[in-house]
C-alpha cells in the first residue's frame, strides 16, 4: 500500500522518490512565485508584465516539451 502511495508515479515518469520531490517541489515553488507576480500585477500593472507567462513558459518545457519515450507513454497511460 505504502509503496503503491509514495513508488508508483516517480517510477512511471522514470525518477527516484527524491528526485520526484525535488522535481515537483521546485514546479510548486515556481507556480507559487510566479502566482504572486500575478498577484501583484493585478494591482501594479506596470510590474511583473511577463513574469506569470514566462514562468508558465518554462515550466511547460520541462513538463512537457523535454518529455522523451517513457514518460511520455506515461503521460499518455494517465490520461486514459
Amino acid at each position: 500500500m505504502l509503496k503503491h502511495l509514495f513508488l508508483d508515479h516517480p517510477h512511471s515518469v522514470d525518477e527516484s522518490y527524491g528526485r520526484h520531490l525535488a522535481v515537483a517541489g521546485g514546479f510548486g515553488l515556481a507556480m507559487i512565485g510566479g502566482g504572486l507576480a500575478c498577484l501583484v500585477h493585478a494591482v501594479l500593472p506596470c510590474a511583473f508584465t511577463r513574469t506569470g507567462s514566462g514562468v508558465v513558459r518554462r515550466l511547460h518545457d520541462r513538463m512537457v516539451a523535454n518529455r522523451t519515450g517513457r514518460v511520455e507513454e506515461a503521460g499518455a497511460l494517465a490520461t486514459r
